[in-house]
């Protein structure tokens, strides 16, 4: 990866929730606070921390940074969609997690989405006419909503990061820091 500080001073949200793909968040978050930036985890509701989902169970938990009532995309550079099939199944179907992600595209920000992330971003209508990739389970629903899906490690399409699964992680945190870095 990247021993540099590349990211200095960049503000990333991590929004997520119970169930998720416990080393979709925490690797990548681990990355890009590696390349200097400042990683805040943002869920909804009042939890002080969410659990994540590993190998077809419960895995530990991460410390939530902020509420999603209390984020404003302004605020940051870039939004981690990580998946796991509970987290991103929530937070597709709760309004303000959907806004949140509208106004980070709105704002040609910087949105990524691993695994089953990408569900969110269909409901947010942010796939529609665009190349994105994810767990192959979710290719009938992103091909539905209009994009073009491949199979790839990591698509980039604009300001719209996707990747496939965990393995991918190492390409999905690169191809953000990336991003990022170019957009200084």
């Amino acid at each position: 990866m990247t021993s540099s500080k590349k990211l200095n001073g960049r503000a990333i949200a991590v929004l997520a929730t119970d169930g998720f793909e416990y080393s979709e968040l925490t690797e990548p978050k681990r990355l890009l606070e590696e390349a200097g930036a400042d990683v805040q985890v943002v869920a909804p509701g009042d939890a002080r921390e969410i659990k994540g989902w590993k190998g077809g169970d419960w895995a530990g938990s991460v410390p939530v940074d902020m509420k999603l009532g209390d984020v404003d995309a302004s605020d940051f550079d870039a939004l981690i969609l990580p998946g796991g099939v509970i987290n991103p199944d929530k937070l597709r179907t709760q309004p303000a997690a959907v806004a949140l992600v509208q106004a980070f595209a709105k704002a040609g920000k910087t949105v990524a989405a691993i695994c089953h992330g990408p569900w969110t971003l269909i409901n947010a209508g942010q796939v529609d006419g665009r190349k994105v990739t994810s767990w192959p389970s979710l290719r009938q629903d992103l091909e539905n909503a209009g994009a073009k899906w491949e199979d790839r490690e990591v698509v980039r399409d604009g300001n719209l990061i996707t990747s496939r699964k965990p393995d991918d992680i190492p390409a999905f945190a690169n191809a953000v820091i990336e991003a990022l870095a170019a957009a200084a």
